[in-house]
């Protein structure tokens, strides 16, 4: 369980349960520095390649901020032009979309502000859980921005347009609990516990096996994007791989003697 430091963040493996902690907390976690970088060498390389990590927790250092959004002290005097954010942007999306569709499942433990930016790789989580105190918003336009890294988008496929737009439009923070019956989040949790529910939330799916638990979150995502037909097409497809698998057998027949299964992957 050791801590390894990759930059502005920190990653250690517990069982088979990777954490990554956004660790700016002076900035409130703030996007900034070499943190994009950073995300991807842990999703990509640490996480992907350890087989021992079945799911990935990511949190905030500090019980103030998940992320604040954008480290806009940075961005003081930046010199661009349209053109050459619209392309430099992209790679903010790829780096989204990458994460979203992460082979792992990924729950955002969110242990305070989770502002623009902050909010918007919270929305790239397959589950979000949230310390009492927890704040949500989008508040670009109170800088004549929107959001862009995939907020305008995410947002309303979880919320609806209509309250997305609200966040948008206002540029205010709702509380935990809205965001809970707006199905923001799909937990509230004590801070002091707030890590102890994700971690056992997160071991628990950590003991499933692993072959159905990705491509499940795969049908969710990608029938999100495609119509219905398309959705059960890719459904089906799914269900014919797993069908054959060693584990499909495995759990039948722990089912049938009455005894936890062991399942391999495979």
């Amino acid at each position: 369980m050791n801590i390894e430091t990759i930059g502005t963040l920190t990653w250690q493996v517990k069982n088979s349960v990777g954490v990554i902690h956004l660790n700016r907390p002076e900035r409130l976690n703030a996007i900034g520095s070499t943190m994009k970088a950073d995300l991807a060498e842990v999703f990509f390389n640490r996480a992907r390649n350890n087989r021992n990590v079945k799911v990935v927790v990511i949190t905030g250092t500090g019980d103030r901020a998940f992320c604040a959004g954008a480290d806009l002290k940075e961005r003081v005097g930046e010199k661009t032009t349209s053109h050459q954010f619209f392309f430099s942007q992209k790679s903010t999306h790829e780096l989204m979309q990458k994460i979203e569709n992460f082979e792992k499942p990924v729950i955002a433990a969110i242990n305070g502000v989770a502002l623009g930016g902050g909010l918007e790789i919270a929305l790239c989580c397959d589950i979000r859980i949230a310390a009492e105190h927890a704040k949500f918003g989008l508040p670009e336009a109170k800088i004549n921005m929107v959001p862009a890294a995939g907020g305008t988008q995410r947002l309303p496929r979880v919320i609806g347009a209509s309250r997305a737009k609200q966040m948008l439009f206002l540029a205010e923070m709702i509380s935990a609990e809205e965001a809970l019956k707006l199905g923001l989040i799909s937990k509230i949790s004590k801070k002091e516990n707030l890590m102890k529910v994700s971690m056992e939330m997160a071991t628990k799916i950590a003991s499933m096996p692993s072959m159905a638990i990705s491509l499940g979150k795969k049908c969710v995502n990608t029938g999100l994007q495609v119509d219905l037909n398309s959705g059960l097409d890719y459904e089906r497809y799914a269900a014919s791989i797993l069908m054959v698998t060693e584990d499909r057998k495995e759990g039948i027949n722990a089912f049938v003697e009455k005894r936890e299964p062991n399942f391999i992957g495979k």
